[in-house]
């Protein structure tokens, strides 16, 4: 089933979206047959209770969507969609019941209630259509759609079959969809050309680390995405126990993410020049892994002594941000999976960010909210800045303590983005609970909401 409209129809379904309160109004205004089909139901607007009307041939006349009560929407996103599981296949049209602020987020939910990761086994997800409502602009939906279905695929996609090269070809395969142009960097010439964290994070795996380059539109300010692509994380020398290690094949997660962010722009047309870098390693334990207590020379030229080997993903990013720097972009975003503490801080569900630019924090909030996109702002804080300065060298990847490991990450990263406007994001990129239009495993967190932000971020 496609993750798009279906097409208006005089066959479609009026459905009506119905909260617990408004149920026993609305069955006052219909006809006996109807009430009593109601009432006899059992309906009561029950969040993901769905129940079709049949008319006098049999035929259904009219659905009805359970949508809660307002304190059980303010605890879940994707209302809706817990009742579009429980509709036939059909296609319907919504009649009644949701306000216009909803619109945008229930209708995201609805179209990808149908995703299914489907790739080693089959399955089959939602097979209700919904006819697009007035109002609802349809290409922007369905790209959000649409790029949320790909950074799922790729976080889901076992390290097996989701290394650097594979991740490599997931990008150029999104380039040539788009009519990008894409350059990757591979082993040894990541040295040649000056990404030494890069190499030396991924120097101990038999699949050779890359760093991936997308340029795409030619007028407009300058977006950089840098997405942290580590396809397994074993922890290297400081090896991580099995429990920990269970889920790394996530730790692309930011690299997913942007390039779902860049989907969307590519397929919306936004005026902006725009550039993807993904440093895509595998962090490895091998005889030339990196060491406890090395301590490496960046691109920038600062040094970073590595006291933690399982802190890789801020050095490989910090190639890639000194980068995008030299081009001096209007806006620099990272996307990362980077740091437990955030988890800490703020749980699976928020994507907390951090950022020195006031505009651009109001702005994505905001977005946030109107696209069910939750984030939340953490603070770059200068005085912990000592924090990342150890004795030996101008940076520690790992500082001691385990205090405000989150921030100290982002700090460590701030230094490589130079004097670029810069935002960070530090997400989970996974769903452990499912909920509504949320199954279980990888999901994008910030890219509906950058993709919302960037036109009042960047005064398109």
């Amino acid at each position: 089933m496609p993750n798009t409209f279906a097409p208006s129809s005089e066959q479609a379904i009026p459905l009506h979206v119905l909260e617990c309160s408004a149920v026993e109004a609305f069955v006052s205004r219909q006809d006996d047959s109807v009430a009593s089909w109601v009432t006899s139901n059992g309906f009561t607007g029950a969040q993901g209770q769905a129940l079709l009307i049949p008319g006098p041939d049999a035929r259904p006349i009219m659905a009805l969507a359970g949508y809660g009560t307002a304190t059980q929407r303010n605890r879940n996103r994707f209302v809706l969609s817990a009742a579009v599981s429980n509709l036939p296949e059909g296609i319907f049209e919504i009649a009644s019941g949701l306000a216009d602020e909803d619109l945008i987020a229930e209708c995201y939910g609805w179209l990808i209630n149908s995703y299914t990761f489907d790739r080693y086994k089959p399955q089959s997800g939602s097979k209700a259509q919904l006819v697009a409502p007035p109002g609802v602009d349809t290409a922007r939906a369905e790209a959000m759609v649409s790029a949320e279905c790909l950074v799922r695929d790729l976080i889901n996609t076992p390290a097996s079959d989701m290394g650097p090269e594979e991740l490599a070809a997931a990008a150029q395969s999104l380039a040539t969809e788009h009519g990008a142009d894409i350059d990757i960097v591979t082993g040894d010439d990541l040295l040649n050309q000056n990404f030494p964290m890069i190499h030396a994070v991924g120097r101990a795996s038999p699949r050779a680390p890359r760093l991936i380059d997308m340029r795409w539109g030619s007028s407009g300010p300058k977006l950089t995405l840098v997405g942290k692509g580590v396809c397994f994380d074993t922890g290297g020398l400081n090896l991580k126990p099995g429990a920990s290690m269970g889920l790394m094949k996530k730790d692309m997660g930011g690299a997913a993410n942007v390039l779902g962010l860049a989907h969307m722009i590519m397929s919306l047309n936004l005026p902006v020049r725009l550039r993807v870098l993904i440093p895509a390693v595998e962090n490895s334990v091998s005889g030339n892994a990196i060491r406890p207590g090395d301590i490496l020379t960046s691109r920038k030229g600062l040094t970073v002594e590595i006291n933690n080997t399982d802190a890789e993903g801020r050095l490989v990013l910090a190639d890639a941000l000194t980068l995008a720097d030299e081009d001096n972009p209007d806006l620099l975003i990272s996307m990362a999976t980077l740091t437990g503490a955030a988890r800490v801080a703020v749980g699976p569900d928020l994507a907390p960010y951090f950022t020195d630019d006031e505009t651009a924090s109001t702005a994505l909030m905001s977005a946030a909210g109107r696209v069910a996109d939750p984030m939340w702002r953490l603070p770059f804080h200068d005085a912990y800045e000592t924090m990342v300065e150890p004795a030996l060298a101008d940076l520690d990847n790992a500082p001691s303590g385990g205090f405000a490991g989150a921030i100290t990450a982002a700090l460590f990263l701030r230094r490589f983005a130079g004097d670029s406007r810069y935002i960070h994001f530090d997400v989970y990129g996974w769903t452990s609970n499912p909920g509504p239009a949320r199954p279980k495993g990888g999901v994008g967190q910030g890219p509906r909401a950058i993709l919302e932000a960037l036109p009042e971020i960047l005064k398109l």
